[in-house]
Protein backbone atom coordinates (compact mmCIF):
# COMPACT_ATOMS: atom_id res chain seq x y z
CA UNK A 1 0.00 0.00 0.00
CA UNK A 2 2.78 2.23 1.08
CA UNK A 3 4.45 1.61 -2.94
CA UNK A 4 1.30 2.33 -4.21
CA UNK A 5 0.54 5.94 -2.48
CA UNK A 6 4.08 7.13 -3.40
CA UNK A 7 3.62 5.78 -6.93
CA UNK A 8 0.34 7.93 -6.80
CA UNK A 9 2.18 11.25 -5.30
CA UNK A 10 5.42 10.85 -8.14
CA UNK A 11 2.79 10.91 -10.64
CA UNK A 12 0.89 13.63 -9.56
CA UNK A 13 4.14 15.37 -8.63
CA UNK A 14 5.49 15.02 -12.31
CA UNK A 15 1.78 16.17 -13.73
CA UNK A 16 1.59 19.21 -11.38
CA UNK A 17 5.67 20.34 -12.71
CA UNK A 18 4.04 19.13 -16.49
CA UNK A 19 0.91 21.29 -16.21
CA UNK A 20 2.92 24.09 -14.84
CA UNK A 21 5.88 23.62 -17.90
CA UNK A 22 2.90 24.00 -20.16
CA UNK A 23 1.17 26.88 -18.73
CA UNK A 24 4.53 29.09 -18.53
CA UNK A 25 3.80 32.45 -19.29
CA UNK A 26 4.73 33.50 -22.74
CA UNK A 27 7.96 36.44 -23.05
CA UNK A 28 7.02 39.26 -24.90
CA UNK A 29 9.59 40.12 -27.93
CA UNK A 30 10.14 42.64 -30.43
CA UNK A 31 10.88 42.63 -34.53
CA UNK A 32 14.68 43.36 -33.48
CA UNK A 33 14.63 40.09 -31.45
CA UNK A 34 13.73 37.77 -35.02
CA UNK A 35 17.35 39.21 -35.90
CA UNK A 36 20.26 37.09 -35.12
CA UNK A 37 22.69 38.62 -33.39
CA UNK A 38 25.73 40.47 -35.09
CA UNK A 39 28.79 38.08 -35.97
CA UNK A 40 32.11 38.82 -34.87
CA UNK A 41 35.10 37.25 -36.84
CA UNK A 42 36.62 35.05 -34.32
CA UNK A 43 40.75 35.88 -34.44
CA UNK A 44 43.66 34.15 -31.79
CA UNK A 45 45.45 31.31 -31.27
CA UNK A 46 44.00 28.39 -32.23
CA UNK A 47 40.74 30.39 -34.02
CA UNK A 48 40.66 30.28 -37.17
CA UNK A 49 39.97 33.61 -38.96
CA UNK A 50 36.46 33.59 -40.37
CA UNK A 51 35.90 34.33 -44.05
CA UNK A 52 33.70 37.23 -45.30
CA UNK A 53 30.30 36.22 -45.38
CA UNK A 54 28.04 37.00 -48.41
CA UNK A 55 25.55 40.15 -48.12
CA UNK A 56 22.20 38.50 -45.97
CA UNK A 57 19.51 39.98 -47.13
CA UNK A 58 17.24 39.20 -44.13
CA UNK A 59 17.69 35.14 -44.62
CA UNK A 60 19.50 34.78 -42.00
CA UNK A 61 17.12 33.70 -39.15
CA UNK A 62 17.62 33.84 -35.12
CA UNK A 63 17.52 30.31 -33.45
CA UNK A 64 17.55 30.85 -29.79
CA UNK A 65 13.68 31.81 -29.97
CA UNK A 66 12.77 28.57 -31.33
CA UNK A 67 10.64 26.34 -29.81
CA UNK A 68 9.79 29.02 -27.14
CA UNK A 69 6.77 30.82 -26.38
CA UNK A 70 6.60 34.11 -27.31
CA UNK A 71 4.22 37.04 -27.73
CA UNK A 72 5.00 39.89 -31.24
CA UNK A 73 3.06 42.44 -31.93
CA UNK A 74 2.40 44.04 -35.41
CA UNK A 75 -0.22 44.06 -38.53
CA UNK A 76 -2.09 41.87 -40.10
CA UNK A 77 -1.88 40.87 -43.47
CA UNK A 78 -4.52 38.39 -44.51
CA UNK A 79 -3.31 35.27 -46.32
CA UNK A 80 -6.49 32.53 -46.45
CA UNK A 81 -9.89 34.66 -45.52
CA UNK A 82 -13.21 34.05 -46.35
CA UNK A 83 -14.70 37.56 -46.12
CA UNK A 84 -13.73 39.44 -42.81
CA UNK A 85 -12.75 35.72 -41.33
CA UNK A 86 -8.86 34.98 -41.39
CA UNK A 87 -7.50 31.75 -41.46
CA UNK A 88 -3.99 32.45 -42.20
CA UNK A 89 -2.24 35.77 -42.27
CA UNK A 90 1.63 37.73 -42.01
CA UNK A 91 2.39 39.51 -39.34
CA UNK A 92 4.61 42.47 -40.25
CA UNK A 93 5.91 45.25 -38.85
CA UNK A 94 4.96 48.35 -40.63
CA UNK A 95 1.35 48.51 -42.52
CA UNK A 96 1.84 48.26 -46.02
CA UNK A 97 4.18 45.67 -46.49
CA UNK A 98 4.10 43.64 -48.65
CA UNK A 99 1.64 44.84 -51.02
CA UNK A 100 1.78 48.79 -50.99
CA UNK A 101 5.48 49.17 -49.84
CA UNK A 102 9.07 47.21 -50.08
CA UNK A 103 8.48 43.60 -48.44
CA UNK A 104 10.56 43.42 -45.24
CA UNK A 105 13.12 40.80 -45.13
CA UNK A 106 11.99 37.34 -44.43
CA UNK A 107 13.67 37.54 -41.25
CA UNK A 108 10.75 40.03 -40.19
CA UNK A 109 8.29 38.49 -41.77
CA UNK A 110 6.17 35.64 -39.86
CA UNK A 111 3.55 33.31 -41.19
CA UNK A 112 0.64 33.25 -38.10
CA UNK A 113 -2.01 29.92 -38.32
CA UNK A 114 -4.29 29.92 -35.89
CA UNK A 115 -6.61 26.70 -34.72
CA UNK A 116 -9.84 28.79 -35.30
CA UNK A 117 -10.52 31.87 -38.00
CA UNK A 118 -10.27 35.41 -36.28
CA UNK A 119 -11.88 38.12 -37.32
CA UNK A 120 -10.29 41.07 -38.81
CA UNK A 121 -11.98 44.55 -38.90
CA UNK A 122 -9.36 45.58 -41.75
CA UNK A 123 -6.05 44.82 -43.44
CA UNK A 124 -3.12 45.52 -41.48
CA UNK A 125 -4.90 45.82 -37.94
CA UNK A 126 -2.92 45.71 -34.88
CA UNK A 127 -2.75 42.35 -33.04
CA UNK A 128 -0.81 40.67 -31.12
CA UNK A 129 -0.13 36.75 -31.47
CA UNK A 130 0.89 34.25 -28.89
CA UNK A 131 2.48 31.10 -29.93
CA UNK A 132 5.27 28.23 -30.26
CA UNK A 133 7.58 30.35 -32.72
CA UNK A 134 9.72 28.32 -35.83
CA UNK A 135 12.24 29.70 -38.01
CA UNK A 136 11.02 28.18 -41.47
CA UNK A 137 11.32 29.84 -44.74
CA UNK A 138 8.13 29.75 -46.02
CA UNK A 139 6.39 31.62 -49.65
CA UNK A 140 3.21 32.66 -48.82
CA UNK A 141 1.06 33.90 -52.14
CA UNK A 142 -1.22 37.11 -51.35
CA UNK A 143 -3.58 38.40 -53.93
CA UNK A 144 -3.59 41.81 -54.34
CA UNK A 145 -5.37 44.41 -56.42
CA UNK A 146 -2.33 44.77 -59.16
CA UNK A 147 -1.66 41.09 -59.10
CA UNK A 148 -0.31 37.95 -57.24
CA UNK A 149 2.52 38.67 -54.87
CA UNK A 150 4.72 35.48 -53.42
CA UNK A 151 5.80 36.81 -49.63
CA UNK A 152 8.78 34.65 -48.38
CA UNK A 153 8.37 34.74 -44.39
CA UNK A 154 11.80 33.53 -42.70
CA UNK A 155 9.18 32.35 -38.97
CA UNK A 156 6.05 30.65 -38.18
CA UNK A 157 3.54 30.91 -35.69
CA UNK A 158 1.04 27.79 -35.73
CA UNK A 159 -2.16 27.10 -33.45
CA UNK A 160 -1.51 31.05 -32.29
CA UNK A 161 -3.54 32.75 -30.21
CA UNK A 162 -4.42 36.24 -31.67
CA UNK A 163 -5.82 39.49 -29.79
CA UNK A 164 -6.05 43.16 -31.10
CA UNK A 165 -3.78 45.39 -30.38
CA UNK A 166 -3.75 49.44 -29.43
CA UNK A 167 -0.49 49.84 -30.86
CA UNK A 168 2.53 48.29 -32.05
CA UNK A 169 5.09 49.35 -29.50
CA UNK A 170 7.81 48.73 -31.70
CA UNK A 171 6.52 49.19 -35.66
CA UNK A 172 8.89 50.53 -38.28
CA UNK A 173 8.05 53.78 -39.96
CA UNK A 174 9.06 53.87 -43.45
CA UNK A 175 9.51 56.97 -44.97
CA UNK A 176 7.06 57.83 -47.97
CA UNK A 177 8.50 58.78 -50.85
CA UNK A 178 7.44 61.97 -52.42
CA UNK A 179 7.84 62.90 -55.59
CA UNK A 180 7.66 66.69 -55.24
CA UNK A 181 10.55 66.54 -52.84
CA UNK A 182 12.22 68.32 -54.97
CA UNK A 183 10.41 71.30 -54.62
CA UNK A 184 11.45 74.15 -52.13
CA UNK A 185 9.47 76.23 -49.90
Amino acid sequence: MNFVLRSAVAAAATLLAFSANAASPATTIFWKDLRPAGQQAAEGPGLPMVAAKMPDHGETLSTNLDGKTVTLTGYALPVDRDGDLVYQFLLVPWTGACSHMPTPPPNQIVLVTMPKPYKLAKAYEAVSVTGTLKPSMEKSQLFILDGVSIVQSGYSFSKADVASAETVPDAVVVPQANPWSFMKK
